[in-house]
């Protein structure tokens, strides 16, 4: 008898309705009064005590179950994307990380192991802060391991480390002037604002090439008959060491401050949020990998099938001859990725396991509407149901194994 197995089995609509609840109900950070409402109204279902504001934020709680050592952190998402909701997976992800907590709860009860399951209920991941909110405040500190995954294309330990970021805000400040009849007494802080990107964009070619620098403006506002007298922009500034992400920021800080110079402008420089590349651990990684490797990945009917490959053709993407494959092998070395995560700044105080599942056809990117709409249907069900299984597998055979924990803590303190 499995027991993870038959009480995600016995479960699955009701974790179903709950991703498809959520997904139906989009909010972006800090805005995620249903979401984190439904997760911990189903957790408390389930025998959790839940406490809100965990961090002095309001779309926070703790979920906790049991008592004593290991005390085992499971980290849930729920935050939408503008305009096009939840293309990111996060209905399945926080959904996801409850229905593991709750499976593994189950197993514990019934062996009556000793241990303490915590559900963090985590916002604002989309804009690099919940976590890293979280984290500074001590939330995390006296958990043995931290749980998570996320939806991507593929099955697989996520052996990957995500990028050190800076989240920068730069307003611009000039002097105000009709731009027809007095441009004269004016100083533009969109010429600096202007002036800074192309200096930013000349930057690119002179630094790491796992560094990214991206941009937008944020609305003034302001007409074009007005010299106007403020700009802002908002950069995100990457790469997978923080010492070269930190090496970028000081440039781009650099460009700011020439722009102001040539056009008589000031420059307010604001860092919004921060964080460490991912630190990953060996040990947890190959101990998950294990559990994974017992578990059938998702079968898929010929209607979901033909829907990835229609999705596919629809936004242009190549079609893939297999949407959806196997668990992928667990690779010898980490792997660098172009994205982030506010989990990164996590990763440094305990040790912390990300596994992936395909919520989505291969070729899908995160963060567009084809991977919204299969985030929304079986397809993303379907990876759901099947990593809450691995996450809890994973954690009882971590729990299962002599010294595993002692092994995970000594890798987490000698590796960078």
């Amino acid at each position: 008898m499995n027991l993870i197995k038959d009480w995600i089995d016995n479960h699955e609509q009701e974790l179903i309705d709950l991703a498809a609840d959520i997904f139906a109900h989009p909010e972006t950070a800090y805005n995620e009064v249903y979401s984190s409402a439904v997760l911990a109204k189903y957790l408390e279902k389930e025998g959790f005590e839940v406490t809100w504001n965990t961090a002095g934020i309001e779309t926070a709680f703790t979920a906790t179950w049991g008592s004593g050592r290991p005390m085992l952190g499971f980290l849930a998402e729920y935050d939408a994307l503008p305009a096009v909701g939840h293309a990111c997976g996060h209905n399945l992800l926080g959904t996801g990380v409850c229905g593991a907590a709750c499976a593994l709860k189950k197993d514990m009860e019934a062996s009556n192991a000793s241990g303490t399951i915590i559900v963090y209920g985590c916002p604002a991941e989309e804009i690099m802060s919940g976590k890293i909110v979280m984290d500074k405040a001590g939330v995390f500190d006296d958990l043995d391991v931290g749980v998570m995954w996320h939806p991507f294309d593929r099955n697989r330990i996520s052996n990957d480390i995500w990028q050190a970021q800076d989240i920068k805000n730069y307003t611009f400040h000039g002097v105000s002037a009709h731009a027809s009849k007095s441009p004269e007494d004016g100083r533009s802080a969109l010429d600096a604002a202007e002036l800074m990107n192309i200096g930013v964009n000349y930057l690119r070619e002179h630094v790491p090439g796992d560094v990214r620098m991206h941009y937008a403006y944020i609305d003034n506002g302001i007409p074009a008959n007005v010299v106007p007298d403020v700009a802002k922009t908002n950069y995100f500034i990457r790469s997978s060491k923080r010492s070269r992400a930190e090496d970028a920021s000081r440039r781009v800080d650099d460009c700011a401050r020439g722009a102001a110079l040539m056009t008589g402008t000031t420059v307010d420089i604001e860092l919004v949020k921060c964080c460490k590349e991912m630190k990953v651990n060996r040990v947890l990684a190959e101990i998950y990998y294990e559990a994974m490797q017992k578990i059938p990945t998702p079968e898929y009917t010929e209607e979901e099938i033909t829907f990835a490959k229609d999705i596919c053709a629809e936004a242009g993407f190549p079609i893939p001859e297999e949407p959806f494959g196997g668990l992928e092998p667990l690779e010898s070395e980490p792997v660098p990725i172009s994205i982030g995560t506010d989990a990164s700044e996590v990763s440094h105080t305990i040790p912390l396991i990300t596994l992936s599942a395909a919520a989505m056809c291969k070729g899908t990117p995160l963060h567009h509407w084809a991977a919204a709409k299969q985030a929304g249907m079986s397809i993303g069900f379907k990876a759901m149901l099947y990593v809450a299984r691995c996450m809890a597998e994973g954690t009882k055979l971590l729990m299962e194994t002599p010294g595993a924990f002692e092994r995970v803590w000594e890798f987490h303190r000698n590796h960078e």
